[in-house]
């Protein structure tokens, strides 16, 4: 038999597609050899001496870091720990914390029977569940409704949404005159969308910008899309490492469930568990109040489970166990909520390190946004040649945006970066 010479995938067919832009800049920063370089790229965790930390809480559920002890090894002493799979749905266990852990433990859209929760592969697949699910089910006389994203946005939700023919468009965020929130702008935005329109929100840590509404703009904000009968999409990747408060990070989507709104949440694990590649996360279904929520719910449920199976057949287990463990259990429950201020807490004092340096340098511009915005990410307000020649000349690692992940800053190198910012501020 004469063998294949051509393929049927040439490159007019399959271009060779870029690298993704985050993971390229990682790669550049690994192969960088300088002692001086400063990784401000990936948004993970990073302690005081630029390592992962794994969370004090999670050690107690697995190995310790050194080969020479063990901590106390809950999962592996587990007599009812094997690797069968889990139900499509996922750990129950973990689920219903998961859910509770988001709109509140005495919330009546639980007693009601109006949240439906799927595990799912970390954050990325709680999204793409939600949107695999509205370009199925949510239909606007006939056609698919546009996915309204914020500028800017997670630079993944453009390609989730599009990748399942959802149609996208934006809506004002980050002004970048003030360095906060286009409130005004947003809000006419909403206003001017087609109605029943699906809105993603970040329910707190705005990625990237850092820049979250004030709780009376949550309510204008509301205000508005109800209004309009848009469809809140809340995506939860921070919760607990915003503030370091659980219920202060989800008081938004709280709020949303309260005023009646059906709609969906992604939620996360690996940042707030540091389960990064655990990808441990949950997907969930908030029905509004209605005599048959509880049937909706139902029905929405047996759907998801559907699409489940289709795309990973059963989620991961191991992950899932530690983060339900650790939700289960008062004790490990009230640790793990310590770990969380730690994170939180460094990274607030990196923000006041970064701006009490660069105002000690009187570096032109005003860098209260440094300290104004919150979480893992700050957007500098540095333009991309000033980004570039960062880069190049100082090894400082940072998307093109200007985003910076607050983590990678310690007590160590925040006056080498603030010096090096002050430098090419002052040049370019």
């Amino acid at each position: 038999m004469a063998p294949v010479t051509t393929t049927s995938f040439p490159a007019e067919a399959v271009p060779q597609a870029p690298e993704d832009p985050l993971f390229g800049l990682m790669r550049a920063c690994k192969a960088d050899n300088s002692p001086d370089k400063v990784d401000l790229g990936i948004g993970a965790y990073r302690d005081d001496n630029a390592k992962p930390w794994v969370l004090p809480v999670v050690k107690k559920l697995t190995f310790c870091a050194t080969h020479a002890t063990q901590a106390d090894e809950i999962l592996r002493n587990d007599p009812d720990l094997n690797h069968e799979y889990l139900p499509i749905a996922g750990l129950a266990s973990f689920t219903s914390k998961a859910a509770e852990l988001l709109v509140g433990t005495s919330s009546p859209a639980l007693s009601e029977k109006r949240v439906s929760s799927v595990q799912t592969i970390s954050g990325t697949g709680a999204v793409h569940l939600g949107a695999l699910f509205l370009a199925k089910f949510y239909k606007i006389n006939g056609q698919s409704s546009t996915v309204y994203l914020s500028n800017p946005t997670w630079a993944n939700h453009n390609q989730i949404f599009s990748n399942v023919g959802l149609p996208i468009a934006t809506y004002p965020y980050f002004s970048k005159e003030t360095k906060g929130l286009d409130i005004e702008g947003m809000k006419r935005a909403l206003a001017d969308a087609p109605e029943r329109s699906i809105i993603l929100l970040h329910a707190c840590a705005h990625n990237p910008t850092g820049v979250d509404p004030t709780p009376e703009q949550w309510r204008e904000i509301a205000d508005v899309m109800a209004a309009k009968k848009h469809f809140p999409f809340f995506d939860c990747a921070y919760q607990g490492f915003a503030s370091g408060d659980l219920d202060r990070d989800a008081s938004a989507i709280r709020f949303f469930i309260e005023q009646g709104f059906e709609l969906l949440i992604a939620q996360s694990f690996a940042k707030n568990f540091g389960l990064y590649g655990e990808r441990a996360g949950c997907f969930h279904y908030v029905s509004p109040p209605s005599p048959d929520a509880a049937s909706v719910t139902t029905r929405v449920a047996s759907q998801l489970a559907i699409l489940q199976r289709s795309e990973i057949s059963n989620p991961p287990i191991y992950g899932a166990k530690i983060a339900s463990t650790v939700l289960n259990d008062k004790a490990l429950f009230a640790e793990w909520q310590e770990n969380l201020r730690t994170m939180s807490g460094r990274i607030i004092a990196m923000r006041t390190a970064l701006k009490a340096k660069l105002d000690e340098l009187k570096t032109p511009g005003n860098w209260n946004h440094i300290t104004d915005q919150i979480g893992m990410f700050s957007f500098t307000g540095l333009t991309e040649a000033q980004v570039a020649k960062l880069r190049s000349e100082y090894h400082v690692y940072m998307t093109k945006n200007g985003r910076i992940s607050m983590a990678g800053l310690n007590t160590k190198n925040v006056d080498y970066f603030a010096k090096a910012v002050d430098k090419v501020v002052r040049e370019t």
